[in-house]
């Protein structure tokens, strides 16, 4: 399998070099140069697969050529190994055709978990087989954070360093990044909003020298990595519920776009993925395109579901570039314009094709509130503030039942204690292997929003 830049000026790369490399040196992002497929016949074959032979399946042909198979193996058991729930991502039945897919049994209780134990242990193998070491940099909205932090932690080969906006992730978020010991784990508090953090990092990305003096690497989802794994509880679900003749629909609270486009990716794979349904807080710049075929940034407003406050969606990239029929040169064009004036109209034809396959529904505060009130009342489920943002999509696009719709539960309520507070008046408990975390000691520092200040700073700790 060989990977291509969506700007089309990198040359095309095994797996292992874009594991490592993250983003393109042209500025794009790394997608296959062709789709695996599956037949009815192997959907059929896959239906009955426990989820961690269905990840081994669905990843194989991805990094086949770079990592053995007996090695694959191992590193997907381990993978599955961390999750403290039997099946892995479990499905729940909240009423008639409306499913959820609890993704927080993970270390740090949220759905980074499910790419990012396997990209760490990914990285470690590639790393040792080459007998290099890399300086991963990341940025978080809250959840990919900690979930790369406990990933890569303690590991021989890496050091790992996180930009987060400062006051702008919950408590629980930041704890679980700035109380890990490890040595080898960096936090840093960015004087700003999450979409600042992220052009920090792709800015030390295009920035040769740093790139090179650190041997930089990505976990975020700009990474192809993240995206394949994820692919994988699309999949599950989607035979688990569908089948090689049922479509299942799913509706995603989307930030950063990485997750609800694993699920385009399963789909154009050949798995029963049906419509995709995008839910956002205020921060509607999604749901404001599908209606309008135009992207254009406003103002970051701070809301009870951080994760998702974001105005400029990496992944979406990826999507326009199928969508303009892998086109770089035409979506070459169409960033430049979009960074350049803040807002770009996509062309017609290319906005007519997301929308078949897309839908997009905004809920604000006030919205989520009474989401995640109404799931208590009527299932006896508490859950977090993006959680409840998918459960109302996936109500508004599928409210007579008779199609399935699975939303994503993207993290546990204990992380967002004091919204689902506010909502139900029942205060979520952390698991008791969290039960200590407000006691733990914070280690962090606090930067401007300047790639020269975090490149001082990454290279006044390593020396």
């Amino acid at each position: 399998m060989r990977y291509i830049s969506t700007r089309g000026q990198s040359e095309p790369l095994a797996f292992d070099e874009v594991l490592l490399t993250g983003l393109a040196t042209d500025g794009g992002l790394y997608v296959p140069m062709e789709w695996p497929q599956y037949s009815e016949t192997d959907l059929a074959e896959m239906r009955g697969m426990s989820y961690a032979e269905l990840l081994y399946r669905v990843i194989h042909p991805f990094v086949d050529g770079c990592i053995a198979d007996d090695r694959l193996r191992v590193i997907v058991d381990e993978t599955c190994a961390a999750f403290r729930h039997q099946a892995v991502a479990p499905l729940k039945q909240l009423s008639a055709g409306r499913w959820m897919m609890e993704l927080f049994h993970g270390p740090t209780l949220a759905f980074k978990d499910y790419a990012l134990q396997l990209v760490g242990r990914l990285f470690s193998e590639v790393l040792a087989a080459r007998g290099e070491r890399v300086t991963i940099i990341g940025a978080t909205s809250g959840d990919t954070g900690s979930s790369a932090i406990e990933a890569c932690r303690d590991r021989d080969n890496i050091d790992i360093f996180i930009l987060h906006p400062q006051g702008r992730v919950s408590e629980v978020q930041r704890r679980q990044m700035t109380t890990v010991a490890s040595a080898n784990v960096h936090n840093v508090a960015i004087d700003g909003t999450f979409d600042d953090c992220q052009d920090l990092v792709k800015s030390l990305f295009n920035d040769s020298d740093a790139r090179a003096t650190f041997r930089l690497g990505a976990v975020n989802s700009i990474n192809w990595a993240r995206i394949m794994a994820q692919i994988v509880y699309y999949a599950w679900a989607s035979l688990a519920l569908g089948g090689e003749r049922r479509e299942v629909n799913f509706a995603v609270p989307t930030g950063n776009f990485g997750n609800i486009y694993a699920g385009f990716c399963a789909r154009t794979m050949g798995f029963p993925v049906g419509r995709l349904v995008v839910g956002t807080n205020q921060n509607d710049i999604l749901a404001r395109f599908m209606a309008t075929g135009e992207m254009s940034i406003l103002g970051v407003s701070p809301s009870l579901s951080p994760s998702m406050d974001i105005q400029v969606s990496s992944n979406f990239e990826r999507l326009l570039f199928e969508a303009m029929d892998r086109n770089s040169e035409q979506l070459r064009s169409w960033m430049q314009e979009f960074r350049a004036a803040g807002s770009a109209r996509a062309p017609q034809d290319a906005w007519e094709r997301i929308r078949t396959e897309f839908s997009a529904h905004r809920y604000d505060d006030e919205d989520t509130k009474s989401w995640i009130d109404d799931t208590w009342k009527k299932t006896g489920e508490l859950v977090d503030p993006h959680t409840a943002i998918g459960i109302a999509a996936a109500a508004d696009e599928c409210s007579d039942g008779r199609e399935p719709i699975v939303s994503i539960s993207t993290a546990h309520p204990a992380k967002f204690p004091d919204a689902v507070e506010s909502a139900t008046g029942m205060r979520p408990p952390l698991p008791p292997f969290l039960a200590d975390l407000f006691e733990r000691e914070e280690r962090c520092v606090s930067l401007p929003n300047s790639a020269e200040a975090v490149v001082a700073h990454i290279a006044a700790t390593l020396g």
